[in-house]
């Protein structure tokens, strides 16, 4: 029978497995003790930085959460219930709550408010098996916006709670809308149980963000990563150099966060990360001489030398944000310029700036204020980033498949720079060729939303110029992906910059391209991402 009108037990949607899924990340069945509560906050702090007290009592408390907001807040809180639902128990959900499998459970997502702001102050995942319920109680559980603890405390039922984890969880699409941050910020989450006459009646999984409940402001930013087309003119015989087409990428990307320090402290990420990190906050604070400095966790980044922008977005995103934590407003191009980014192309600085489908106009060559030489974007410190000639919007309903094979990291550093000095200047009539398939194929095929059109330039310019050059001296595992996901229907597919990641775009069959990849990948592993165009730039905001 169904439980007061609401459906039998069913199969779990996308969302319910979701959920699920954070709760069942793993099951640790110990209750933690003060002293391994204590180790938890330990490990969350290596990886967001030091939490302030609410935070820390928060996860720690095993009291009701609802009083203690309401003494930090000074307003009543209020219930917004998000899903309440009837679901058979998994494996996972059977264990924490020592029932058998298919069993019926509540499931019930809810948000808890301030009553007076509306602000969203915990996300709140529980479910519980129905036949420990009574009928007023489940009546109160299953069709009320009451806080569990105030419908424990009503029908004068005795439990306790027994806290089981502590963690680091990533915002993703939902708890992004709910707290209204971007989708990979950090959140603090913490799983518990509460316990009636010996028996679970119910596991509860809290989340919050890292920046909530601090009187530290923090700034996060979010920045894109984004495919590098081509390069257009490593010639220069017109009196320009370099110019670029390239598309910014909704993931992977590159999350942190910043807050006042006397110095500069990097958490998170690798060695190599947090040196780009430190180097671009030190250069950013001497360049605008700011009265400190900054303590910056490192949340996630794209793999670095892998074609994807990563070291442009770090530099990019840590100066930003000091400069927003000192209130001091910079435009992209003289923050690129201190961190020494977009002295060759200008796609990183611009996606990071304005997003979307980006052509930049390259530099001056051989003329006082221009460049002298080939060189790339990171032995090219002290030039401003190119100007960006057009920009549009790419097409959301365009998918994008990147593969990132595991082979040795695309080549960067002195190996680079050797490059360029070696094989420019190219031919002159590839140069050409390449700004034939920009202006009358690749950006048309944008603008009319034609992507045969688009890809079919993409798929030449693999051919030209210094994309050849590129192209040619990746592994061969490079140049079989791209025809077997041409073949496999992409509608283009290209290097990204000196890769190894490339890339496949089509509207359509994006399962098949990602089955093509990875029959190639076979004996050599790597990372196959089904991603979106980014059409705006990076996001940043203070919590």
């Amino acid at each position: 029978m169904a439980f007061d009108g609401l459906p039998r037990s069913r199969l779990l949607t996308s969302r319910h497995l979701f959920v699920l899924y954070i709760l069942n990340a793993y099951i640790d069945m110990e209750p933690l003790t003060t002293e391994g509560i204590v180790e938890k906050i330990r490990k969350i702090e290596e990886g967001v930085g030091r939490l302030s007290p609410m935070q820390k009592v928060l996860i720690g408390t095993d009291g009701s959460v609802t009083g203690l907001l309401e003494m930090a807040t000074g307003h009543p809180v209020s219930i917004t219930t998000l899903v309440q639902d009837v679901l058979s128990a998994d494996a996972g959900a059977a264990t924490e709550l020592d029932i058998e499998p298919g069993e019926e459970i509540n499931y019930r997502i809810v948000e808890l408010r301030d009553s007076v702001t509306g602000e969203v102050l915990i996300y709140a995942v529980s479910i519980t098996p129905l036949r420990r319920l009574a009928p007023e109680f489940r009546h109160d559980l299953m069709r009320a916006d009451i806080p569990i603890g105030r419908i424990l405390r009503h029908h004068r039922i005795e439990s306790r709670r027994e806290i089981t984890d502590a963690r680091v969880i990533r915002a993703g699409a939902d708890l992004a809308r709910s707290f209204k941050v971007n989708r990979c910020e950090p959140m603090v989450s913490r799983r518990y149980r509460i316990i009636h006459q010996e028996e679970p009646l119910i596991v509860i999984e809290e989340i919050f963000p890292c920046t909530a409940f601090t009187d530290e402001i923090r700034v996060v930013v979010d920045a894109p990563s984004r495919l590098h087309i081509t390069l257009i003119d490593m010639n220069g015989a017109s009196g320009r150099v370099d110019g670029g087409v390239g598309v910014t990428l909704d993931e992977p990307g590159c999350v942190l966060d910043a807050r006042k320090a006397t110095g500069i402290e990097v958490r998170g990420g690798n060695d190599e990360a947090r040196r780009r990190v430190a180097d671009a906050a030190r250069a950013t604070k001497e360049a605008f001489g700011l009265p400190g400095g900054a303590e910056i966790a490192l949340h996630s980044i794209a793999r670095q030398h892998a074609g994807l922008g990563s070291g442009t977005q770090i530099a990019l995103a840590t100066a930003a944000a000091i400069c927003r934590l000192y209130e001091r407003d910079v435009p992209v191009a003289d923050l690129a310029k201190v961190v020494g980014r977009g002295g060759t192309s200008g796609i990183g600085t611009a996606a990071f700036e304005q997003g979307g489908f980006i052509l930049d106009g390259g530099h001056r060559f051989g003329s006082p204020g221009g460049k002298d030489g080939f060189r790339p974007s990171a032995a090219s410190r002290g030039i401003a980033p190119p100007p960006v000639l057009a920009r549009h919007r790419f097409p959301e309903d365009w998918g994008i498949l990147l593969v990132t094979p595991d082979v040795s990291a695309g080549v960067h550093g002195t190996a680079e720079v050797d490059i360029f000095r070696t094989h420019c200047p190219v031919p002159l009539e590839e140069v050409r060729e390449v700004c034939h398939e920009v202006l009358m194929r690749m950006i048309p095929g944008i603008v009319e939303h034609d992507l045969d059109l688009f890809g079919s330039a993409v798929n030449r310019t693999q051919q030209l110029g210094f994309k050849k050059v590129e192209v040619g001296l990746q592994h061969p595992v490079v140049p079989a992906l791209l025809e077997a996901m041409v073949q496999a229907g992409a509608a283009g597919a290209g290097l990204s910059s000196f890769g190894p990641t490339v890339y496949a775009i089509g509207d359509s069959g994006m399962a098949d391209l990602a089955r093509a990849a990875e029959e190639v990948l076979v004996g050599h592993g790597g990372l196959v991402t089904l991603t979106r165009a980014r059409n705006c730039g990076a996001k940043m905001r203070a919590g």
